[in-house]
């Protein structure tokens, strides 16, 4: 662990992030005391805390742990999402202990091991995931950091040894700046995050900027058409590493792999959509670079069953299905809806979407319009605030107005199972970031009859 040896206790401010409770369960793993603050309680808090965590909802100083009190050597770890009047923030900062933003942490961890970061506005959770797979079975010894559950491990970190880490590297206020990568990705460049970036071209300064820390002997993977210099990965194209000879079978996709030197055969994916497909090669370039054995990437693939609310099945019959997606740019919407099509084709859709941010719905209002207006029929959420205090004029029925199709309302999130069941659809896709995901299994339940 090198940098933090010295160090026993350690608090997140923010810890059922989904990139914090991984460090937080890194730490946890090998004997810190770990604890921990966040606002909501979830799935995922819940589980931190049958590991031995221990979480609190209380902002107040009084409530924290006294391990953390009593220690001011303690390590106090922070998103930027919080806000910055936050009660314990501010004791912390006043009473000087160690403070230190999520990227910086997982930047110092990386520093002393061989890595293998993927960034990107789309695909880098998967591919991540995908990467770590194809690395663990095929034996390596790693550990991952995950921007998402991957279904394999039902978790967010991978601890399997620690030749190499694998990391999910976020460009959510430059974060992924701090990181060393021996072997980098990037998945996608779109404009995203204009809160934070104001511009689409500062977006690609950053990755450019993230691309430049590839050492001379490292090497640098990018979806075919991005404006960058290394090796370029695709689909039925011209990209240095493809998939090609592609055909459906059974709802997987099943292909061959092109590189320069060679074609190798028999890979199968699960997972629907082509951008799946995509982030199936990069993570595949990935591995064969880093070392592991041609020969077994093809078995390992096939067992890799996804990331949760990345397309995930939660009903799967042939009168019903019930897809869940962490969908919240007006690309990844299209991309499921491209997916939808392609694994149910001639059914009818309803989409259910909660928006993420006022800025981001604001920026790509017109983009998120024409996306949504590609599914038969749509249930609109409000918007899901997380780190962002109301902008005046921007909402949901503003947002609505702007979609083409007439089949189209407003849905309040407590009668979301009661409309959805109403509406009978034969696959209905639930997308957004915020807390939808806590209502999935309501909503499965309701569907299936089981209330």
């Amino acid at each position: 662990m090198g940098h933090y040896d010295n160090i026993q206790n350690i608090y997140f401010i923010g810890i059922g992030g989904i990139g914090m409770s991984a460090l937080a369960r890194y730490f946890s793993a090998r004997g810190k005391n770990v604890s921990g603050f966040d606002k909501t309680e979830t799935q995922l808090t819940r589980e931190l805390q049958k590991e031995g965590i221990e979480v609190i909802t209380s902002p107040k100083v009084e409530d924290l742990p006294d391990a953390i009190l009593e220690d001011k050597q303690s390590l106090i770890v922070y998103t930027p999402a919080i806000p910055l009047d936050h009660a314990q923030y501010l004791h912390f900062a006043a009473d000087g202990y160690t403070m230190e933003k999520r990227a910086a942490v997982l930047g110092n961890l990386t520093k002393g091991h061989f890595t293998l970061a993927v960034a990107g506005t789309h695909g880098k959770t998967t591919t991540s995931s995908m990467l770590a797979h194809l690395l663990k079975v095929t034996g390596s010894s790693i550990t991952a950091f995950l921007g998402g559950i991957a279904e394999n491990y039902h978790s967010n970190l991978i601890l399997d040894g620690d030749k190499a880490m694998v990391v999910e590297a976020d460009e959510f206020d430059r974060s992924f700046l701090k990181l060393a990568p021996n072997i980098a990705a990037i998945t996608s460049m779109d404009a995203d995050h204009l809160d934070i970036y104001g511009e689409d071209s500062q977006i690609k300064e950053s990755f450019n900027a993230f691309a430049a820390l590839v050492p001379k002997d490292g090497k640098l993977f990018y979806a075919n058409g991005l404006p960058l210099k290394g090796t370029s990965v695709g689909v039925n194209d011209d990209a240095d590493i493809a998939a090609v000879n592609i055909g459906v079978k059974n709802g997987s996709y099943h292909f061959d792999l092109r590189t320069k030197e060679k074609t190798y055969t028999g890979f199968e994916l699960s997972l629907p959509g082509k951008h799946n497909l995509q982030n199936a090669v990069t993570a595949l370039a990935m591995a064969m670079e880093y070392g592991a054995p041609p020969e077994f990437l093809a078995t390992a693939l096939a067992s890799f069953k996804g990331v949760q609310r990345r397309f995930s099945y939660r009903i799967k019959r042939d009168d019903l299905v019930l897809i869940d997606d962490y969908a919240h740019h007006p690309a990844e919407i299209a991309a499921v809806h491209q997916a939808v099509q392609e694994m149910h084709p001639g059914k009818r859709v309803l989409a259910v979407f909660q928006p993420h941010l006022f800025s981001r719905t604001r920026d790509f209002a017109e983009d998120f319009a024409n996306s949504l207006n590609l599914f038969d029929e749509l249930l609109l959420m409000n918007i899901y605030p997380a780190r962002e205090k109301p902008i005046d004029g921007i909402s949901s029925e503003w947002l609505l107005k702007m979609i083409k199709n007439d089949k189209k309302e407003l849905v309040q999130k407590e009668d979301l199972s009661e409309v959805i069941r109403a509406k009978k659809a034969e696959v209905v896709v639930l997308m957004g970031a915020g807390d939808i995901g806590e209502e999935v299994e309501k909503i499965r339940k309701e569907l299936s009859g089981e209330n």
